[in-house]
């Protein structure tokens, strides 16, 4: 009878009390740092010898109601960036996501440009620290992994 009613306990539980894999959550709660839909956009990641490329696109143009959402976001991420604060990714993604420590004790050793694209934006990441262009890699391989359907290599 104990193990009946246990079980029952388990089914009356609300869903979202039910653990979520990593991109569960990511997809889920994204919208709390960044204010595109995270179903209507997709974050590309490039991995290049002296650091990497992030974009952020919009998957349709029926969805360019999300442009200056992601223009505006990553304009300020790159600032913030610039200073070594990486508090919006770890607060999505947690503080002890790769590379991110690294990251945040970088201020002044990366060079981090933003651009517009006719479909979103991007930032580029630039060191000469072999140390700084492993950390780049590492962050983008957890969001890669962490942002699952709505991330991808390129």
């Amino acid at each position: 009878m104990h193990r009946f009613a246990i079980a029952l306990a388990l089914c009356l539980l609300p869903l979202s009390a039910l653990p979520q894999s990593v991109q569960e959550h990511v997809h889920h709660t994204g919208h709390q740092v960044m204010p595109f839909e995270l179903k209507k956009t997709l974050h590309l990641f490039r991995m290049t010898e002296t650091g990497g490329v992030q974009r952020v696109v919009i998957r349709s143009m029926r969805w360019k109601n999300q442009l200056p959402l992601i223009q505006k976001h990553l304009q300020h991420e790159a600032d913030m960036f610039r200073q070594g604060n990486f508090g919006d990714p770890a607060r999505l993604h947690g503080a002890g996501m790769p590379g991110l420590k690294e990251l945040s004790a970088s201020a002044g050793k990366i060079e981090i440009s933003y651009a517009t694209l006719p479909n979103g934006a991007e930032l580029v990441f630039r060191t000469g620290d072999p140390a700084l262009v492993t950390a780049i890699h590492r962050w983008f391989g957890a969001q890669l992994s962490e942002h699952g359907r709505d991330a991808r290599a390129e």
